[in-house]
């Protein structure tokens, strides 16, 4: 596999002297810069000035033996959802260019400022983040990585944030989750991303798509990177990760729903480190999760998404419905239809799934499954709508019943070198992020060979 730098060579580097935050920073531009690159799709704003003079900054301090961390100085992006001081959050949309300048940074873009992390730049995303396929109408769509001369769709919605990772344009990169919009971006791009248990990380700062399913997380090149960004995210001491042992590993895969339609390219690559999982001794069962079909209808009229979505954007549209992307706004107005007794009846069937999908899984370490039914679809296929519904869903089905679990999950890498990207998701109830670190850093590798 190729030799990529990871939060803990770059800060190794950086301690010993060998590279500088303000040489870290100007590589990252200059690949964002780069014509002949993804970077005018995957970034709406670039901070080149303040970028070099933070990364100016974090070497004086390191210099002085200063450093707030041994993180400081290195480059990461941040999802265009997110406030940042000064700047207007658009959430990839143009109905918000007219808003004010936010007051304050995000918790979490605060979280890593105060690590020393740099802010190179605000990155695409679904407008709203109201999709898991990445398409963006408004100010373009970054390609995945794979077969770019063809041109398939990134993931959604943090578009943007995984071919930052992916083009190594920034070294950590901020996403959300709601359905699956860090884990299906990761899986297309070749990444890892975390989605962690919702109450661990604030999510105030942020424009929400669902207050009830909406997760704050990290895309990075490993699993241990991202295990240091969810820490600096949930504002917890950053732990050295000790990865688990595969053998006696208790994995089960849920034959329920999760491997129904799914590319034949998915279904080979799953099933091969099934197997290689296997020969060094997980101990991997196949069980029913009949529960999962409880998602279905409770998203049958829409969901969360469709209803606490349009509770924000009511006012918006009445005002700016024209600007949007109709297919984001469509989506959006199916919460127009949900009454206030549906949206109680929802709250309860959720409460009822988590409790009864929790006590089935409990036996186990983990769930593993792939991230999602489909490889990168190729984006002039989904100029017709019907398409992009199709593939806008077989994107987000596996990821959402972990959202809706309140679970947490994290999608690695599965695909060889050379071959098209597919995503391998480990998962738990909530409260399990810890664990998941644990099993995902002794696959990682292994599973791909």
């Amino acid at each position: 596999m190729p030799d990529h730098p990871t939060l803990a060579s770059l800060a190794a580097d950086l301690d010993a002297g060998r590279t500088t935050a303000r040489k870290l920073v100007e590589e990252c531009l200059a690949r964002i810069a780069d014509p002949a690159g993804e970077g005018a799709r995957a970034f709406i704003h670039v901070d080149k000035d303040a970028a070099i003079a933070a990364a100016d900054a974090m070497d004086h301090l390191r210099k002085a033996g200063a450093a707030p961390s041994p993180y400081a100085g290195i480059p990461v992006s941040i999802k265009d959802l997110y406030d940042i001081k000064g700047q207007v959050t658009r959430a990839g949309s143009r109905a918000l260019e007219d808003s004010a300048p936010a007051d304050a940074d995000a918790p979490v873009v605060a979280r890593l400022r105060r690590a020393g992390f740099i802010v190179i730049g605000r990155t695409n995303m679904t407008e709203f983040a109201y999709s898991g396929i990445g398409i963006n109408p408004h100010y373009g769509t970054p390609k995945s990585v794979w077969n770019r001369s063809v041109g398939h769709v990134p993931g959604g919605s943090s578009s943007g944030a995984a071919v930052s990772i992916a083009d190594r344009m920034a070294y950590g990169a901020l996403g959300t989750d709601t359905g699956g919009s860090c884990r299906i971006p990761a899986a297309y791009n070749g990444i890892v991303g975390y989605k962690p248990t919702q109450a661990r990380v604030p999510l105030d700062g942020g424009v929400p798509l669902s207050s009830s399913l909406d997760s704050f997380g990290p895309l990075a090149r490993s699993v241990a990177c991202c295990a240091v960004l969810d820490a600096v995210l949930a504002d917890e001491a950053v732990q050295p990760l000790q990865p688990r042992t595969i053998k006696g590993m208790r994995l089960a895969v849920p034959t329920t729903i999760a491997l129904d339609d799914l590319d034949e390219e998915v279904a080979r690559t799953f099933e091969r480190a099934l197997a290689t999982l296997s020969r060094h001794g997980a101990l991997i069962e196949r069980i029913e999760v009949p529960e999962f079909h409880d998602v279905g209808v409770m998203n049958s009229k829409g969901g969360f998404a469709a209803a606490e979505s349009y509770a924000w954007h009511r006012y918006l549209l009445t005002g700016k419905g024209d600007v949007y992307d109709p297919r984001v706004r469509v989506r959006i107005l199916r919460g127009e239809g949900i009454s206030a007794a549906d949206y109680i009846d929802i709250l309860k069937a959720r409460r009822s799934f988590i409790a009864r999908t929790e006590q089935r899984i409990a036996p186990y370490d983990a769930l593993v499954l792939p991230t999602t039914a489909n490889t990168p679809p190729v984006i002039a296929d989904l100029a017709d709508d019907q398409a992009f519904a199709t593939q806008n869903l077989r994107a987000l089905r596996n990821c959402t019943l972990i959202n809706m679990l309140d679970g947490c999950a994290i999608s690695l890498p599965a695909h060889r070198e050379g071959e098209v990207p597919v995503g391998l998701m480990l998962a738990a109830a909530g409260g399990s992020d810890r664990r998941v670190f644990e099993l995902a850093a002794g696959m990682e590798d292994v599973i791909r060979v």
